[in-house]
């Protein structure tokens, strides 16, 4: 296979503020690989707190690029366990590849995703759209301009509660919130009632990753689901989220790909915890990689609103997100 790559940093509709900070514009990974013509696509977005830079994933490509294109492609799902070990401290990288591993697969076979995973694509998909940490009239602001029947709305800073109730009394969509675990117990004991009065439908990351014996307590005591984020990056951290949370986010991104979500979603259930697909701002790439799982969980949640430095735009599931920045 012959591999190629390309950086990007499409740029938010607004700037784009959680718990942990703003930012304007979104660095991308985007790779291809090629064979006999035929070239799958896949991306990975760099995402600060995770400390893995696009210029690393650059970097680490290129210094095993002949061993990425000399694997015969007949099994994506053993390409990622040989990328897993060729980049062991890169899974942003490895997600990238495994997206366009699949992307190309797919191609060959003739056949969607989907499809080649046993599933049926029958169900309506309703995403999210996520509002981001602003003033109250921005906030609002946002949320009129894009009419949508569900909103994630990041908390996590002070005054977050009154926002919400300022959004609720512009919509009746279903609103969603996401604290990116910028709650301490204490306050999230004190909010979460607030939310439920709100008819927010559920919370996610409430508390910092690492506080399970928080989560176990709220976990207890919530009158809304909780579904973790940070705390459940990769496989490993499934098991860990039952009893702690009531379901858990699956980002492709932060886990390093479409094979081990799938894996991911298969013990989710066994566990009883509900899933949601999300997003770490990609653009349709990465979208539409979710897609194709997205028949197998319970909620998704699609990119925030990216305007990419090109003029094109295409529409996944009914949300207008940046065209793939590959040619």
């Amino acid at each position: 296979m012959n591999v190629s790559y390309r950086i990007n940093q499409p740029a938010f509709r607004y700037p784009f503020t959680i718990s942990k900070g703003t930012k304007t514009h979104q660095p991308i990974f985007t790779v291809s690989l090629e064979w006999n013509g035929l070239k799958g696509y896949g991306e990975a977005p760099a995402i600060a707190y995770y400390d893995i830079t696009v210029e690393q994933m650059a970097a680490d490509l290129e210094s095993k690029k002949a061993f990425v294109g000399k694997f015969a492609l007949t099994d994506p799902e053993r390409y990622w366990h040989y990328l897993h070990h060729l980049f062991p401290k890169n899974p942003f990288l490895v997600c990238a590849l495994d997206i366009a591993a699949w992307d190309l697969y797919g191609k060959i076979r003739r056949k969607p995703l989907y499809s080649l995973f046993g599933i049926e694509h029958k169900k309506e998909i309703l995403t999210d759209y996520t509002i981001g940490i602003d003033s109250e009239e921005k906030m609002v602001a946002k949320m009129n301009e894009k009419p949508w029947p569900i909103y994630k709305v990041k908390v996590g800073t002070e005054g977050d509660v009154e926002r919400l109730a300022a959004l609720r009394r512009h919509t009746d969509a279903i609103l969603r919130v996401d604290a990116n675990g910028g709650w301490t117990l204490e306050q999230a004991l004190g909010k979460i009632p607030i939310c439920r009065n709100l008819g927010v439908e559920l919370v996610e990351q409430p508390l910092q990753k690492e506080d399970w014996e928080g989560m176990k307590t709220l976990h207890d005591q919530s009158v809304l689901p909780l579904l973790a984020d940070e705390s459940c990056v990769s496989e490993a951290d499934v098991k860990k989220c039952a009893g702690h949370f009531h379901g858990i986010n699956i980002k492709l991104t932060k886990c390093s790909g479409i094979t081990p979500a799938r894996r991911m979603i298969r013990e989710a259930r066994q566990l009883g915890l509900k899933i949601m697909l999300g997003c770490m701002n990609e653009s349709t790439i990465g979208s539409a990689a979710m897609v194709h799982l997205s028949p197998l969980v319970d909620c998704d949640a699609p990119i925030t609103g990216m305007i990419p430095p090109y003029a094109a735009r295409w529409h996944v599931c009914g949300k207008e997100t940046p065209k793939a920045p590959v040619k």
